[in-house]
């Protein structure tokens, strides 16, 4: 492929496109006609290669020449409409270092996806999280493939020059850097191919897209040369070591096929390798090192009474003093590399120790984990928190919950706008005992965060079961090795502490590696696996694998390695003794926090999601917002506003209320019958007063619902700009809202006739008889049905029964109970009395009132007797029409039968309190001689499953319901000696049967 460029002075560039001819992939073109053509026309000749291959079912590109030229090496990688561009360069002259300065730099520009950066520059600023971790990403793979000694700096820049937003550019990202490094004259030993898999439904998924990782409970970055292994990031969901092992297996031969492409690119375009000068110790300089300071290293590392801090202190004295060795022998050489050197011995000694003998630094076995001490809660000021210590490294964490809106943007040009879940780590200077800086955004930090919280977010609940926004804080107290599993260990005990729901546990630890290779082959002939490792074997050692996962599987890896590559085997083979250490952490943790606490503490947030208009939330957002963030300043909770929804976040329940109060007097919230609302006294006129509430609202105020006693005057009770808790009993006819003060007050209790006591107790609905509200004949044929169901009973009652409007008691005629049975459809007459129908179950809210009311409305004194008579007898609870009613039906056996004793005491001692008052009527009643405690002869009409109906006499009927389990014998047409104990609510006698005397 050849493109054309044009320049302006052709004759003097001729000599030097003679010097830069690129040879052609298409045609081959002589000499001769490229220099004639030159000369006529004036152009250029650029030559680009090409490769192209598959992987997976996709087609991916390296393409080099066309851009990017005067770089040591380009390379731009395809794939579908995503494309990358890596470069490669190596600074000049010698280096004085002892270390390899290598630098990447990953950026994604908005332009990629045609994007203008919402900055008020609109320029892309400092690196992102994200580029961060794609830096690390390519970092990590491609640093140990680099000789040894070459301390030449070196520059990797990957750029993503488009993106289609279906691709992740990371993995593009890292195999375009190996290629470039393989065009380039830099030594290195590669190439390498990266590769990710997925898994959907327990089927691996090569190279998936992004709407698919979304699917994954698999996210597995592999990284190697041929046959080796160099780096693994895996972010997953409980998957088990086995299936990991798989997944292994089956990405490393996806992972080769990068290889081969690269070698043909290299062929075609590839620079010859530069002979760079290599910093290495002579083997002179190492054995006069050695021998000065290997045994006082060797006493040192077997010794483990030695703590981190007093181990290196001992080091650095052996350091000084052969340095004082050196110094007086006066070798220059020796000093400039005497720090690299000890080093090395330490090294040596240390690998020899554990591969010969099996103990480590600080005596333990290979598979022993550190002593673990777990704190949650530490800090009970906080949402949660949790100190969590292995060893000599430390760890704190703290949780903090936020609303939706406080969840971080993300401007990655892939993936997720926003991220729920933060964690972030910080490993100040004095955990380690130094003296830095603190900067902004560190790579080493901001790769540990995103490891531990990988392996914590496979744990949290969904998002519509828990909504609150979770950053956790990390702050490493003490450093000794692998404190981002430790911060994993710490951070799941803080969401617990929390109240956060996690499914399980997730605890880590770091897996090391100590190997001896055969320098000819360069295969490893002997390697021991270390469990939970320090930071010195981190440091010597070969391997860092850290592991994290709850007791049912692994969330999350990371492994990073130093040889030139490790086989998978051994890889796979760590998987299980990280498995056994992990389980032992788990132990900790679970004896000292295993499950969320309750959110029922003063420093628990609440958070609440209300549906809204848009024009509603519109008026509480306010020009600007201002009047939205008047409200958080002064609440101090936060709001979120999305379509149609407002999320509040309060610290307490109390703030919580108060923000619904101010929000309701704004915009209001949908009115309910039997809602208590907050409202301003607008205007007073002399049948009421209207009020304003609820966000805008009016209502009337009845001077009927003013106060339970009469109201002469409207202004002595309440006045204009007075704020007032109102309650919404219902609408006129007009649609107008009604409203109630004295629904909202208690009412008092006063002595009175036995017309009044009558007409109280009728109010608290002792029996299951009520007005059918939905017959359409109600008012005509004043027609009734007994009611056994609190569905049944009409909603405007069941608000208070201080306001609820009852009509004057009425004595029903038998024609009347008659019809009022049929309309219930609880039964009819029976045609055999020894088989009555079954009656549902009555109402337990209908019962008679206590004894201390029943004793202040019958101006009985209290006495012992009365004391425990009020233990039986309970009070009517009202329900809202927004409560859930108790299932009655659903109880069980042995609270019916302590119901029916309860009811058996009720009645019993109702009896009991009427006889002071009793008299007798023989003969013809009517409504108006019969009252409470009166008795009377009666006759049985109907038996019922739960009671009786009986005749009064004079066309009144009573109700009578039975007082044990088994109902005795009755029969229609008997005659009994009745009481009179109380009135239901539509003035039906509830009678009791007297015992022959």
């Amino acid at each position: 492929m050849a493109s054309v460029a044009i320049t302006r002075k052709p004759h003097l560039l001729t000599p030097l496109l003679h010097q830069l001819r690129c040879r052609s992939l298409s045609t081959a073109t002589s000499a001769a006609d490229t220099e004639s053509r030159i000369s006529r026309s004036g152009a250029k000749i650029l030559e680009s290669f090409r490769e192209e291959f598959e992987i997976g079912s996709r087609v991916v590109s390296l393409e080099t020449g066309k851009i990017a030229r005067f770089a040591n090496g380009a390379v731009v990688l395809g794939l579908g409409d995503t494309n990358v561009l890596s470069t490669v360069c190596s600074a000049k002259g010698d280096s004085l270092r002892d270390f390899l300065p290598l630098t990447v730099d990953y950026q994604e520009k908005q332009f990629a996806q045609g994007v203008i950066p919402s900055t008020y520059m609109r320029r892309e600023g400092a690196p992102k999280e994200r580029e961060l971790l794609c830096g690390r990403l390519i970092d990590r793979p491609i640093r140990p493939l680099f000789p040894a000694g070459f301390y030449h700096e070196v520059q990797v820049m990957a750029s993503v020059l488009s993106s289609d937003g279906n691709q992740d550019p990371d993995i593009m990202a890292a195999n375009a850097t190996s290629a470039a490094l393989m065009l380039s004259d830099i030594p290195w030993g590669g190439p390498i191919g990266m590769i990710r898999i997925g898994r959907i439904d327990g089927h691996l998924i090569v190279n998936p897209t992004v709407d698919e990782l979304n699917m994954s409970d698999l996210n597995l970055v592999y990284a190697c040369t041929r046959d080796k292994t160099l780096m693994l990031d895996v972010q997953a969901r409980e998957i088990s070591e086995k299936d990991l092992d798989a997944a292994f297996r089956f990405a490393h031969p996806e992972a080769v096929k990068f290889i081969d492409p690269q070698l043909r690119l290299a062929a075609k375009a590839g620079k010859q390798k530069k002979e760079y000068k290599l910093s290495l110790v002579s083997e002179r300089t190492m054995d006069k090192i050695r021998n000065l300071s290997e045994k006082p290293i060797e006493a040192i590392f077997t010794d483990p009474s030695y703590g981190k801090f007093e181990r290196g202190e001992a080091l650095e004295k052996i350091g000084q003093e052969v340095k004082v060795v050196l110094e007086e022998e006066g070798d220059e050489e020796s000093l400039k590399v005497l720090s690299k050197t000890v080093d090395t011995v330490r090294k040596q000694i240390i690998r020899r120790r554990i591969i010969t003998e099996g103990f480590r630094l600080d005596g333990r076995r290979l598979d022993e984990v550190r002593p673990v001490y777990c704190e949650a809660g530490n800090l009970p000021g906080l949402h949660g928190s949790a100190l969590f210590s292995r060893g000599d490294t430390q760890v704190l964490c703290t949780v903090t919950l936020g609303a939706p809106g406080d969840a971080q943007r993300l401007d990655s040009i892939v993936g997720p706008p926003t991220k729920r879940f933060m964690l972030h780590y910080s490993f100040p200077p004095y955990c380690i005992n130094e003296v830095g800086k603190r900067t902004g955004l560190n790579r080493r930090e901001v790769g540990h965060g995103t490891l531990a919280e990988k392996a914590l977010l496979a744990v949290l609940p969904p998002e519509l079961d828990f909504p609150y926004t979770v950053r956790i804080n990390s702050e490493v107290m003490g450093s000794d090795g692998s404190t981002s599993m430790a911060t994993v260990c710490g951070g799941s005990m803080a969401l617990m502490d929390a109240g956060i729901p996690l499914r399980d546990h997730v605890a880590g630890l770091s897996v090391g590696l100590v190997t001896e290779v055969d320098s000819s082959t360069g295969n490893v002939e002997e390697y021991r696996i270390l469990t939970d490792i320090l930071g010195l074997e981190d440091h010597l050692g070969d391997m860092d694998f850290k592991i994290a996962g709850t007791r049912n599987g692994i969330t999350a890896i990371q492994l990073d390695i130093k040889p030139a590559g490790i086989p998978l085997d051994i890889i796979c083979e760590s998987l299980e003794p990280a498995y056994k250490g992990r389980l032992q952490i788990l132990d900790h943790m679970e004896q000292e926090i295993n499950a969320a606490r309750t959110q029922d503490g003063r420093n628990s947030p609440r958070i609440i999601t209300l549906k809204y208009s848009n024009d509603d939330l519109r008026r509480l957002i306010g020009p600007l917002g201002a009047l939205k963030m008047k409200i958080e300043e002064e609440t101090g909770a936060r709001m979120s506003v999305s379509d149609g929804t407002l999320t509040i976040l309060a610290k307490n329940q109390s703030v919580m209320e108060k923000v619904q109060e101010k929000v309701d007097l704004i915009i209001g919230r949908a009115i309910e019958i039997g809602g208590v609302y907050k409202g301003i006294v607008t205007s007073i006129k002399e049948y009421g007063a209207f009020v304003e509430f609820n966000g805008g609202q009016h209502g009337l105020l009845h001077v009927s619902e003013l106060s339970h006693e009469p109201v002469s005057k409207i202004s002595d009770v309440i006045s204009v700009g007075q704020q007032l808790s109102l309650m919404c009993i219902g609408q006129d006819l007009r649609g107008n809202i009604k409203l109630s003060l004295k629904a909202t007050t208690p009412q008092k209790t006063k002595k009175s006739n036995a017309a009044k006591e009558s007409s109280d107790l009728s109010k608290q609905k002792p029996d299951s008889c009520t007005t059918d509200k939905n017959s359409p004949n109600q008012q005509e044929n004043k027609s009734y049905r007994v009611k056994d169901s609190p569905e049944d009973t009409d909603s405007s009652t069941k608000l208070n029964p201080s306001y609820s409007s009852m009509s004057p008691i009425v004595i029903r005629s038998a024609v009347e109970c008659e019809e009022e049975e049929k309309s219930a459809g609880l039964g009819s007459s029976l045609k055999d009395n020894s088989k009555p129908q079954r009656a549902s179950k009555s109402n337990p809210s209908q019962k008679p009132k206590t004894s201390k009311s029943l004793n202040t409305e019958l101006g009985v004194a209290s006495t012992g007797s009365d004391a425990f008579l009020s233990k039986k007898i309970k009070t009517t609870k009202p329900f809202l029409r927004t409560e859930k009613r108790p299932d009655y039906d659903s109880e069980s056996s042995s609270s019916d039968e302590d119901k029916v004793e309860e009811d058996k005491f009720t009645i019993s001692a109702l009896a009991d309190i009427l006889d002071d008052q009793e008299s007798t009527v023989e003969g013809q009643i009517d409504a108006k001689k019969l009252k409470l405690g009166m008795k009377v002869t009666a006759k049985i009409l109907q038996v019922r499953a739960r009671g009786l109906v009986l005749d009064l006499g004079g066309g009144i009927n009573g109700m009578y319901r039975f007082e044990s389990g088994g109902k005795r014998e009755f029969e229609v047409g008997d005659e009994v000696r009745a009481k009179c104990v109380s009135f239901n609510s539509k003035g039906i006698p509830v009678m009791a049967i007297m015992q022959d005397e």
